[in-house]
């Protein structure tokens, strides 16, 4: 005897589902920019503290500290314990990999769109990112223990944060791929337009020491990297700064990867 199977509707392509909830991106963001501070008046610009409850977010109100993020300090180091999570409002935030002499490779960035300490939101006390402030800015930091406790009352927000943490996993493995697959100049093109759909600004006030940081290799070979997009008129690089002039040549300069991650940048609420 055969059992009749149960009709299943389809899910639109629209909605993902992480964890038991299914989430609509365009319900990511349910209040404007600014319609949300914190108990001190600060206003909130930071996309998963706009696109909870007003509910969650009361809960979480409270332990949100206003900070400024200016460039080069380092949030999270490599193997340390997390004392905060940072909800970043403006500017841009590097996940870098640390080897034990000193090497880097980058493995992600973090804009207005996520948080840093994600291992936090699933109950971890370590990270093995450094995370680290790229392009100055301002934010919100939490407390790990208050934000763990919170999280036992505010289901939402624990699926934006696993959700989130999830998207950027994909990230970081297609950064993994691209750092070893691809040559300079198209991981430069991918690293440049990552960073400015995040700062939302033409000029990066970047300099080539930190994009071989970034990118795991030498000044010199960052430089000619550079030199040969500026030649074909796709950025202009002035000292310590780099400004995109022509955005669609350099998509198309870029490797198919940025075309991937931009795919996830949709889901976190990105154009």
């Amino acid at each position: 005897m055969f059992r009749t199977l149960k009709r299943v509707e389809c899910i639109p392509a629209s909605w993902r589902l992480f964890g038991p909830w299914l989430v609509a991106r365009k319900d990511l963001q349910t209040v404007q920019s600014g319609e949300r501070t914190n108990a001190a008046g600060k206003p909130v610009s930071n996309k998963i503290l706009l696109s909870i409850s007003d509910s969650e977010y009361n809960l979480l109100r409270p332990h949100l500290e206003y900070v400024r993020l200016p460039n080069h300090l380092v949030l999270h180091e490599t193997g340390g314990r997390l004392e905060f999570a940072y909800f970043p409002n403006r500017g841009l935030i590097s996940l870098v990999v640390v080897m034990k002499d000193g090497r880097t490779a980058e493995a992600g960035v973090v804009g207005n769109e996520g948080f840093t300490g994600a291992p936090a939101a699933v109950g971890l006390s370590r990270g093995l990112l450094r995370a680290v402030v790229q392009v100055s800015g301002d934010g919100f930091r939490v407390k790990v223990g208050a934000l763990q406790k919170t999280l036992e009352s505010t289901p939402h927000l624990q699926m934006m944060l696993n959700r989130y943490a999830a998207i950027r996993g994909m990230q970081v493995a297609q950064t993994a791929a691209c750092n070893r697959l691809h040559d300079i100049k198209q991981r430069l093109a991918r690293w440049l337009l990552m960073t400015q759909d995040r700062v939302d600004s033409g000029a990066l006030p970047i300099t080539h020491d930190f994009l071989a940081t970034m990118l795991g290799t030498d000044r010199p070979t960052v430089s000619l990297a550079a030199g040969a997009l500026q030649k074909k008129r796709l950025i202009e690089y002035t000292r310590g700064a780099v400004k995109i002039v022509n955005r669609k040549k350099l998509e198309d300069s870029a490797c198919e990867c940025y075309g991937v991650i931009r795919q996830y940048d949709g889901e976190l609420g990105l154009k």
